[in-house]
Parts: structure tokens; sequence; C-alpha cells
């Protein structure tokens, strides 16, 4: 039976070139371990070959591939020995389509482009990025005879696979195989869907082989995203592990995403972030310790145990002041994990993905402008949400969003179909619901389309419970949107006021859009029994600049489609919260965090103080006959008043992270 994944993890590289000396000179076991230990760390991932392609380990199989200048022979092992004499496991890290010695000694093992090339990292370019073939029977055998031999002469407690990502290749192999399986190599969708059979087929042979030998490893193959092409594979997995350093290309919004999708999968989760101030490799720099916090706690409250990135320096002996910084977070922790062991999200909403769309992009589908922008505003409207994919069980959500634009398939409008006439609530905008004819796939939607809108800019008139509080005037929507007409017996919300007229060559008005020409247009909100459709990409146009008046349009809709919430806070749109259920301990736990990221440099945000805020308002709605609320892991007790259901307390002080117990 696979090991229980730990709570308080480092991801440490050890991508070292062979030009380097002294590999490992100054490493000595216990002072590594100990290290370890007093930054409460209970599991290190470990290097067997890093991106340069070298080992560290004494290789029989292939001693060619040794690092030249390994000092201490049996690096890996004696890590691994010393971690153990403490009880911190050590998974074992295994580069795959990264391989600096391979390409430059089996180039027909390489990925090659539709223009006949490598595909990666040019010969005069730093960098170890060209892409290895795992569909080479050379490169596939050397695989498994490597995976084989660490298998058989030192424990393993895990492996973490990195750089697993399918990618279309025109080698002469992938050809021919496609060939034969009756695809057509001159189909992108094609070249697309072999590319994943390929990975998947891989994941599943080399899982089998590591089965057959033991049974406790952990196994996880990293792509940089979970995501929903993992669905398929989830069986080739033991649990999921979320690289995301925001810092480091991913952003403060990528976590959420994937994490509040993995989680409905079944598999135990681990948030992995970076103690780098940018990613991966970047030496001599430290992540504020407020950063740090506050993606740690972020990881508890969504329900994920915790990994910090850092990398070995080459001579072997760990960074100090790094494990000072993430031993004062993984003290928290690790006083806090108890309320996290078995805790299951409790959410009212289910954000449905396009990323089943996006599966064929380069990156796999995590930049995608409206899933990010309704993130934010979600988070920002404390909605409790889960990200879900069309095969994913409704049922257990009042509503359903669909943003931007999900398709209609005709497996998804029965399904949608079935939801409503069960109870629940729609909330849909722009082309979600179009089919592939785009006209509305189902009648749910309350409305015909007619096209493209015919003004953009037009605006948006607070009217039938959209907009409370907003002025009673036209209100920009920068973005285009669908021009529809309501089937009869659907109600029109609001409609639209139209410019004089559209920005062009010929006509246009002062520095932007045109003025509003205070003539209602076309419906922008219609409400159809249970579902509400809005015409605009009212969730594309949050992330682009977040206008307060959209995402109150937005959340007015929610009220009226789900009018008792789980839970309801009042605070600053800083403020993030969560509910989870931990069933064993018969008890529901309140995360609220308060950390503000800032965009100080160019290319990403910062978060470096924390700012308390004080009285917090909380009302929680569950089946549970609830008693008792206190703050954990303090015990400190906290008046709680329950009536008609709902239970309410009042938090005095939110400095960064708390959590209240409700029994």
């Amino acid at each position: 039976m696979t090991q229980p994944l730990r709570f308080r993890q480092i991801h440490l590289d050890f991508h070292t070139s062979p030009e380097i000396p002294g590999i490992g000179a100054d490493f000595d076991p216990d002072e590594f371990a100990q290290t370890l230990e007093k930054a409460r760390v209970d599991s290190v991932t470990c290097f067997a070959r890093c991106h340069h392609g070298m080992l560290y380990y004494q290789s029989a199989k292939f001693p060619e591939r040794i690092h030249p200048n390994l000092v201490r022979p049996n690096l890996l092992p004696e890590q691994i020995e010393a971690c153990h004499k403490r009880n911190i496991r050590v998974p074992i890290y295994v580069t795959i389509q990264w391989d600096e010695f391979s390409a430059d000694r089996h180039r027909d093992w390489l990925h090659i482009d539709e223009d006949g090339r490598e595909f990666g990292t040019k010969p005069l370019d730093a960098g170890f990025y060209r892409w290895m073939d795992v569909f080479h029977p050379e490169y596939r055998q050397f695989l498994f005879d490597h995976v084989g031999e660490i298998l058989d002469t030192m424990p393993t407690d895990g492996f973490f696979f990195d750089i697993v990502q399918p990618q279309v290749s025109f080698s002469y192999l992938r050809l021919a195989e496609m060939d034969r399986r009756g695809l057509n190599p001159e189909s992108a969708l094609d070249r697309q869907q072999f590319s994943m059979a390929v990975i998947r087929e891989w994941e599943a042979e080399m899982t089998d082989f590591v089965r057959a030998k033991t049974h406790d490893a952990t196994i996880f193959y990293n792509s940089g995203h979970v995501g929903t092409k993992h669905r398929a594979s989830k069986d080739s997995y033991s649990h999921y592990e979320l690289e995301s350093l925001p810092s480091g290309g991913w952003g403060y919004l990528h976590f959420p995403q994937a994490m509040r999708y993995a989680r409905t999968l079944g598999l135990g989760c681990l948030g992995m972030t970076g103690k780098f101030h940018t990613s991966w490799g970047d030496f001599g720099s430290y992540k504020n310790p407020a950063a740090l916090q506050f993606e740690c706690f972020h990881m508890l409250a969504l329900g994920a145990k915790c990994s910090v990135g850092d990398q070995l320096p080459p001579r072997g002996r760990l960074d100090g002041p790094t494990y000072d910084l993430v031993g004062g977070v993984y003290a928290e922790v690790e006083k806090k994990q108890p309320w996290i062991e078995g805790a299951r999200a409790v959410c009212d909403v289910a954000l449905l993905t396009t990323e089943e769309q996006q599966d064929e992009r380069p990156d796999g589908g995590r930049s995608q402008n409206n899933i990010l922008g309704a993130i934010r505003m979600l988070q920002e409207l404390r909605v409790s949400f889960d990200i879900v994919d069309t095969k994913a069980e409704f049922g257990d959500y009042k509503v359903v969003v669909l943003p931007d634009s999900v398709l209609c398939t005709p497996a998804l409008a029965p399904k949608l179909e079935a939801f409503v006439a069960a109870g629940g609530s729609i909330l849909a905008s722009h082309k979600s619901g179009l089919n592939e004819e785009n006209q509305f796939g189902s009648s749910i939607f309350g409305v015909e389309a007619v096209g493209d809108a015919p003004f953009s800019p037009d605006f948006f008139v607070p009217g039938g419970g959209l907009g409370v509080g907003l002025p009673d005037a036209g209100h920009v929507m920068y973005l285009k949107g669908l021009e529809v007409t309501p089937l009869a017996g659907a109600e029109v919300l609001a409609r639209v006021q139209t410019p004089y007229f559209n920005r062009t060559w010929r006509h246009f008005c002062s520095h932007a859009h045109t003025p509003s020409a205070g003539e209602a247009g076309y419906p922008s909100a219609v409400k159809s029994g249970r579902v509400i459709y809005l015409a605009h990409p009212v969730f594309s146009q949050y992330f682009d600049c977040a206008p307060r008046w959209v995402k109150t349009m937005v959340g007015d809709a929610l009220n009226q489609l789900l009018p008792a919430p789980v839970l309801e806070v009042d605070g600053p749109t800083s403020l993030i919260v969560t509910l989870t259920h931990q069933p064993e301990q018969s008890r529901h736990v309140v995360h609220l965090l308060n950390y503000i990221p800032e965009r100080r440099g160019s290319r990403f945000d910062i978060i470096e103080d924390i700012f308390p805020i004080f009285q917090i308002p909380v009302r929680v709605r569950v089946e549970s006959t609830l008693s008792k609320a206190r703050l954990v892991p303090s015990g400190e007790e906290l008046p709680l008043t329950v009536a008609n259901g709902v239970a309410s307390f009042t938090l005095e002080k939110l400095d960064g992270h708390a959590m209240i117990e409700l029994s």
C-alpha cells in the first residue's frame, strides 16, 4: 500500500553542471538530515538524475553518466540513509524529457518539429531544454533500466518523474505508428491525440513496472500543471503535486485553479511553491516570509499538504538561511495539520472549467483568462467553490457557473437539464451554452442567439436586482457581448445602453470609446427559472481590468441563485475564505486568509507585509448541529450564536491566517 503523503516537504533540485568541481565535497549526512529535521521537514525529494543528465549514485549500468566530479560517490543513498534515521521520507527525482547528456549523444532520441529540426534549445543557447521522446524504444528502454537499477539498489520511498508532457513530434517512428493506428499525421488534432496517448501509455507502463517491485512507493509525473487531462491517467498516479511558484510564471491564481480541480479527482494533493524570490535555480535569493506563509497556508485552506522547492548547492551543504525561513513556516504548519488531515472542501458552487477544450495548448490550459478571472472574482466574492469538468457529478453543488465559453455539447446539455430539473441553478455568460452551430444547445438558458453584439463597447444599466448599489447609469462593458433574444417565459433583468456608433476611422469620439447614446438596446441579462444568462464575457473582462461593476453584477446574480450560501464572511475583498469538513472528527473548519499581493516589479506579484483586520463576522450553514467555536491550534473559544440553522461568530482580529473549529 502506498505510504501516506507527508505534510511538510522539500523538493530539493540538484541540476548541476558537469563543469563544476567538488560535487558533494561538503556533504555531511548527519548535518544534512539534522538541518531538515530542525526545519520541521518530514519528506525531501532528492536526485538520482538531473536535467544535465548526471547521476548522483554509483551506477553499475550507466557509469558514463555519473557526474564526473562527484566527490561523494553515493550522495543519493547517503541522503536516503541519513533521512530515514530521522523518519524523513526521500522520494527520488528522475528527469524524463530533459536530459542534456542524452540529447548530445543520442540525437535520434529527440523530438522533431514540423520543419524537421530538433525541438527545444538551440545549439548555441544556454539550457538543457531539448525534448527527449519517450516513444523512442531505445530511450524508453534506458528509462526502465535506470529506474529498475534505482529500485534494485536503494530504498525507494517514491518517484517524482519530472517533465512528462505530451509533445507533438514528427519523427519517423511516430508518423509510422500514427499510420498504423489509423490516425492522420496531417491532422493537428490527430497528432495531439497521439501525443497524449504516448504519454498516458508510457505513464501506465512505468507505474506497472514500479508496482511490480514495490507497492509502497508514491508515484507522480510532473508536467507543471495538473488539470483536466489528468483524469484519464489517474490510475498511474498515487497523488498529485501541484507545481505553482507564483513568482516563477504561475502567478497567484494558478494554485487555486489547479487545486480546486485536482481535489475533486479523489487523490491526495501536495502544493508546491519555492523558496526562491523568482523561480527554480535562483541561487542566493529568498522568498519574503509573509509570502511563504500565505502560499503554504493557502495550500492548507484548500486541503493540500505543503512542498517548498529549493536547490542544493553543488558542494552538498544545505543553505542555512533557507531552512530558517522554511522552518519558521513549517513549525506553524505542523501545529495546524491536525485540522487539515482528511478534510474535505464544503462548496456550494461548481465552476465548470473550459480546460477540457484547451488540452491541446502548449501550457496545458493553465492560462485561460475566463477561468483565472472567475477564480479571482469568486474568491473576492467569498464564494465556496470547486472547479469541475464535464465528467464530474453536479449533484453535489447548488449552482454551476459556466464562464464565457463553455461549449454545450450533446453530452453536456442533458446533464445540465437534469441538474436544473433536480433543483440546481446555473449562471452562464457570453458564449457558454452555445453548441458547435453557434446556437444555444438547450432551452434552459432562456435565450436564442442572434450573433455578436452590433456595438462594442456597450453599457450595462443596473436592473432586475443586478448592480445593487451602483449608480443608475450606463457602465461600460469593454469586451464585445452576444446579442440574444429571450424565449417565451424568460425575464429580461437588464438591457444595454448602446453608444452613438462604434469607434472606427470614419467616426470616433475622444480618446477611447464612444459614449452612451442613452437608448436601451438588446438584453444584457436574462433569467429563466433557475438559470441566469449574462450576455458579456464578464469573467474574461474581470481578468483583464477588474471593473467593480462587473463583479457586482455577477455577485448579485449569484445571490439570486444562492440566497443561503454555506459560508458568509464580511470583510475586505483581499480576504480568502474556505470551509472544510473533517467527518472522522465530526467538525468543520473555517479558514480565513488576508495577504495582499502587490505588483512591485514588472513580472510578478510580491507579498511582503501582513495587514491585520478586525471584527470579522462569519456565518455558517451546515446540517450538523454546532455548539462550539474555537480558534485552533490555540484553543481560544469564541462566542457562538446558533439561530434558524445559522451558526454565527465574530473573529476579533485576523493577522494573516486563522482557523476556527466548529463542533
